[in-house]
């Protein structure tokens, strides 16, 4: 690792396992939010707020000073409003793209939805950013088209990280803006089993592989 590269000391208040996330989800949601460029007051949409980048972005967005509507299962209701989501919208019994609100970014953090089926709850300069490809790839070139046309936007900003990112949350954890969710922990021989579970797309937060000290 260069001695400029992102790395930073753990907070002395985390133990490995706490620290070992924070900076996964966490900056790919920052990396957007900056891309998107959004701002205090500002009204943002998560969908997928229960996903590594997704509770990231709910817990980022409030820090940054956004009105946050987070979309979540049943279940799940109650952890996304502690993480400060100030409405949270039920996608199993409500369809997200069919309410009367407008946003300046809705942030697909699962990659489960579009732009098409996304742009009517956009503002006139609203963004729309997803985790994933989308069909045929069309986030990459709508991400090259929409800009031109001077209204709703597709972004999708290759995500990076640098030193000052990680000490950035490492200050965030050491003041208690941002905490990772932690779903559950694997020793380093349950490995395939974390793999497994993941790949089943239930997971909450992060996954976490302790590796026990030799």
């Amino acid at each position: 690792m260069a001695e400029k590269g992102p790395i930073a000391t753990i907070p002395e208040h985390l133990s490995y396992e706490e620290a070992a996330p924070l900076i996964e989800g966490s900056h790919y949601a920052w990396c957007d939010l900056q891309a998107a460029k959004l701002s205090a007051g500002q009204d943002i949409l998560v969908n997928g707020a229960t996903g590594a980048i997704g509770s990231a972005a709910v817990q980022l967005s409030k820090y940054i000073g956004a009105h946050v509507v987070a979309v979540c299962d049943t279940q799940n209701r109650e952890l996304v409003q502690s993480l400060g989501a100030d409405v949270v919208m039920d996608y199993i019994r409500e369809d997200f793209t069919k309410t009367d609100r407008r946003f300046d970014v809705a942030f697909d953090a699962v990659g489960k939805s579009s732009f098409g089926r996304c742009k009517a709850l956009l503002k006139k300069k609203g963004v729309y950013m997803s985790t994933e490809l989308g069909y045929l790839s069309q986030n990459i070139f709508l991400a090259l088209l929409t800009p031109f046309f001077g209204g709703r936007k597709v972004l999708f900003p290759i995500p990076t990280i640098d030193k000052k990112d990680v000490e950035f949350f490492k200050e965030l954890a050491v003041n208690n803006s941002f905490k990772p969710v932690i779903d559950r922990v694997y020793s380093l021989d349950q490995i395939v089993e974390a793999y497994t579970y993941v790949e089943t797309g239930q997971k909450i937060g992060n996954v976490i592989i302790r590796i026990a000290p030799y």
